[in-house]
């Protein structure tokens, strides 16, 4: 494969990791509160992109769009997690609404264990496949024929450790102190809102999915 090649996957693929959806927003409202919790949720997020890049480059992920009923299945059940999600937070910014900010450390023991940040990760980018159809699009008009196995290898490692980079950036900027401080005076105003993002994200899933069912 030519380096070329590769550099370009890498760089549409940052592109689309950069773009808000789910996780970003996810990484982002878990930043303003623990920088621990923020990077178990990345680890999290990145080992659901690693699945996704392998299948895609694998070619298992060809499956989902050979058998939609397979994709129409994840669509309802992820869109159905992330609107649980999104109600979950909008109860708590509301409950919130008129506290005094949390404190650094309150904001933290509010998240629980770095288990539960970890698997909340992995869970919301599992949830949402529409990442293999963006990967699938970027990679096969790029990839050789047959690619070899340490073809393959390289490009899968190329995306995810393009993707844990950025969303590596993303964790330690948010979680400075001095960021969260800032941030956690509209804590309640970011849960609503990420929220909101989360039940819309969601039910359009879950909508596309009952409706391509159909």
């Amino acid at each position: 494969m030519a380096p070329a090649d590769l550099a370009v996957i890498v760089g549409l693929n940052l592109v689309g990791a950069a773009a808000p959806g789910p996780d970003v927003i996810l990484v982002t409202r878990t930043a303003t509160r623990s920088r621990p919790h923020a990077w178990a949720t990345t680890c999290g997020i990145q080992l659901g992109v690693l699945w996704w890049c392998s299948l895609t480059v694998f070619g298992a992920a060809a499956l989902l769009t050979a058998v939609p009923r397979a994709l129409q299945v994840v669509q309802v059940i992820g869109g159905a997690y992330l609107v649980w999600m999104g109600i979950n937070a909008v109860r708590q910014g509301w409950r919130d609404r008129r506290n005094p900010p949390l404190s650094l450390e309150e904001a933290e023991q509010r998240l629980g264990s770095l288990r539960a940040s970890f698997v909340r990760g992995l869970s919301t980018n599992l949830a949402n496949p529409k990442i293999v159809l963006a990967l699938s699009a970027m990679i096969a008009p790029l990839l050789p024929a047959s690619p070899s196995w340490a073809t393959q290898i390289v490009v899968i490692l190329s995306l995810w450790a393009s993707s844990f980079i950025l969303f590596g950036v993303l964790t330690q900027v948010v979680s400075t102190n001095r960021v969260r401080r800032k941030l956690l005076a509209a804590g309640p105003a970011i849960d609503m809102g990420s929220g909101g993002f989360f039940c819309v994200v969601g039910a359009l899933l879950v909508v596309r999915g009952l409706l391509s069912a159909g």
